[in-house]
């Protein structure tokens, strides 16, 4: 299973960094990051694998939280 996640942002520098120092979080979630992609007007997209779906929608639950606006989209190979 994926998890593909739509993130707007209007500092893609500031939310890259903090991205980055999260990973050890989000491996501890289940998470694998496969790709990042810098789209336009200011949003990103991020792959990621899921190892552990309980684990990725609590990581989820927490980020969203926070008040940042992610739109997730699990995934499977069809």
């Amino acid at each position: 299973m994926q998890l593909l996640i739509q993130i707007d942002t209007s500092d893609y520098a500031g939310w890259k960094s903090a991205w980055d120092a999260d990973a050890e979080d989000r491996a501890n979630s289940g998470l694998t990051q496969m790709q990042i992609w810098k789209g336009e007007g200011g949003k990103a997209f991020v792959l990621l694998d899921v190892h552990n779906a309980k684990g990725a929608k609590d990581w989820l639950a927490k980020e969203q939280a926070f008040g940042g606006v992610m739109t997730p989209h699990f995934l499977e190979t069809a």
